[in-house]
């Protein structure tokens, strides 16, 4: 073997592990996945989300929008694609928030479990963290596959009024943020937009004149 083919073959080795080694090193991106039926998305949402990019060390917050289960549908309820482009225009301004349509996707019902496993195969790049209320806590043992949900992702749990938690009493998986209570909500908003009532300052500007329009009583549900 002549020196310059040896010196092409330990160039190759090196730029293999070079190139193994940079895969390793690429950082894992942390993703919160925040979920609602987001009827409509509100200030407080978002402003709950920022402080979880934050508190929870995350890259990016995707709002996991709900779809309408076919099979118990609510009158109040907007089209799953209405509700989404509402999150989409409300968060272009916002950097590390995302709307999501996955579990528009999935078969209904769709259960958590099952959307975290999906997801983690179908983005390996990215460490999900799910984020829910306590009053969700609450209830979690109720929840589907939940001791696997438990070993296998991280939880942020938010506070909710009314809703106390003893952080000491947390599994190692889930944390208790700190966020601030944001007393804005989307049956307000809905009952303001059908009373011909202001919602400035409810939601982002701009979307604010999309919601009135949708929620007005005799166009939601179409």
């Amino acid at each position: 073997m002549g020196f310059r083919q040896t010196c092409r073959i330990i160039y190759n080795i090196k730029v293999g592990r070079s190139f193994r080694n940079s895969k390793l090193r690429q950082k894992v991106i942390e993703t919160g996945l925040f979920g609602g039926s987001f009827n409509p998305i509100h200030n407080g949402h978002i402003g709950l989300a920022v402080e979880l990019l934050q508190q929870a060390g995350l890259d990016e917050v995707w709002f996991m929008v709900s779809p309408q289960n076919p099979l118990k549908r609510y009158a109040d309820l907007l089209d799953d694609d209405k509700r989404l482009d509402l999150v989409k225009t409300a968060l272009k301004d916002s950097p590390g928030l995302k709307a999501c349509d996955y579990e528009f996707h999935l078969p209904r019902p769709s259960y958590t479990w099952d959307t975290l496993r999906q997801m983690a195969a179908e983005w390996p790049d990215r460490r999900f963290t799910l984020l829910i209320g306590a009053d969700n806590w609450m209830l979690f043992d109720h929840w589907y596959r939940y001791e696997e949900i438990l070993n296998s992702y991280r939880i942020v749990v938010y506070p909710r009024r009314g809703c106390d938690i003893d952080a000491s009493t947390l599994p190692g998986s889930v944390t208790l943020a700190d966020t601030q209570m944001f007393d804005i909500s989307s049956t307000d908003i809905r009952e303001h937009v059908r009373r011909g009532e202001s919602v400035d300052g409810l939601v982002p500007d701009c979307i604010r004149q999309q919601v009135v329009r949708f929620y007005a009583k005799e166009t939601v549900g179409k």
